[in-house]
């Protein structure tokens, strides 16, 4: 591992290097339990690939959560127990969201952007591994383990024009590829995650004040592509000139957004907002909308909206 070193590591030894952000000693628990992982998915789902991809699953939930674990010795239970509430979540819909277990925890009330990106933000390594993937697959995977409104492959299909059984493909080529990456891990330096979401944080902040004082052009003028349009799927919508006479026409009609979390890598960004309607028209737009960015050059250039269905 890369700060610490045991020479017969305990799991109570892996889980405070973990705690640490050593990656390797995520890795290190997972190998341990993946026997008893492996056993409780192939009981529940039956199959060989269908256990392989809960276990996955099931690793990407303990990468981000397995901190938030409180007793040492009761980690190959917490993990049999996630591993068990992915495969339960996988038969009952043909396409879940990604489970979170209950830890027990208490939210922490959050004020502001930087509180909340605090609350939410995983590892700098996190970042790093998501960061090597291609493209397609970092978009994929944002979507499906880091959005909190997590689509589904249906509607990521249509967000990213695509087939769901390619969506489906690249999910499972991701997420092999994180795991890999947990496992063999390197000591290489990270750019700061948290950094970088806090300051997406803030771009997100700045965005929305512009469109309420009527700024919203001058700042698209400024942090976006020239050539910056509205995509559904590979179609191309409308030019940023749509996009400004949509958030004007959003707050003409008393429909204002309110920020929640973000999340960022190199070149994708995800904006999460609650959609706050008129009290005479409470229905007049869904409850919540993500804003799903390609950027170039630190620019975005390609947006993409998801708007969760109403309760």
């Amino acid at each position: 591992m890369s700060g610490t070193t045991f020479e017969n590591p305990t799991d109570a030894d892996l889980l405070s290097a973990a705690r640490n952000g050593e990656v390797a000693a995520v890795g290190a628990l997972l190998e341990r339990h993946r026997a008893g992982m492996c056993a409780v998915a192939l009981g529940v789902l039956g199959t060989v690939p269908d256990m392989e991809d809960a276990v996955q699953d099931a690793s990407l939930i303990a990468l981000r959560h397995i901190g938030e674990v409180r007793q040492p010795e009761s980690v190959g239970a917490w993990l049999r127990t996630v591993v068990r509430n992915v495969s339960r979540s996988r038969l009952r819909s043909a396409a879940p969201t990604t489970p979170v277990p209950d830890l027990s925890v208490l939210a922490v009330e959050a004020t502001g952007p930087e509180e909340i990106v605090d609350r939410h933000a995983t590892g700098d390594w996190v970042w790093r591994a998501v960061g090597e993937l291609s493209p397609t697959l970092r978009m994929t995977v944002m979507l499906r383990h880091f959005s909190p409104r997590t689509p589904s492959y249906e509607e990521m299909a249509a967000l990213c024009g695509v087939p769901v059984g390619t969506v489906r493909s690249r999910l499972n080529e991701a997420r092999r590829k994180l795991v890999e990456a947990m496992r063999a891990t390197s000591d290489s330096v990270h750019d700061n995650a948290l950094a970088l979401s806090r300051a997406s944080a803030r771009d997100a902040a700045e965005t929305l004040a512009a469109a309420e004082q009527g700024r919203f052009a001058e700042l698209t003028a400024e942090r976006w592509t020239p050539d910056a349009g509205y995509y559904a799927g590979r179609q191309r919508l409308g030019d940023r000139d749509f996009l400004i006479r949509g958030m004007a026409g959003d707050l003409e009609a008393g429909v204002h957004q309110r920020f929640v979390s973000a999340v960022t890598s190199r070149d994708i960004t995800i904006w999460e907002m609650d959609l706050l309607n008129p009290p005479d028209s409470p229905d007049h737009c869904p409850p919540a909308v993500a804003w799903l960015m390609t950027n170039r050059n630190g620019r975005m250039s390609e947006l993409r909206l998801f708007h969760a269905p109403a309760a």
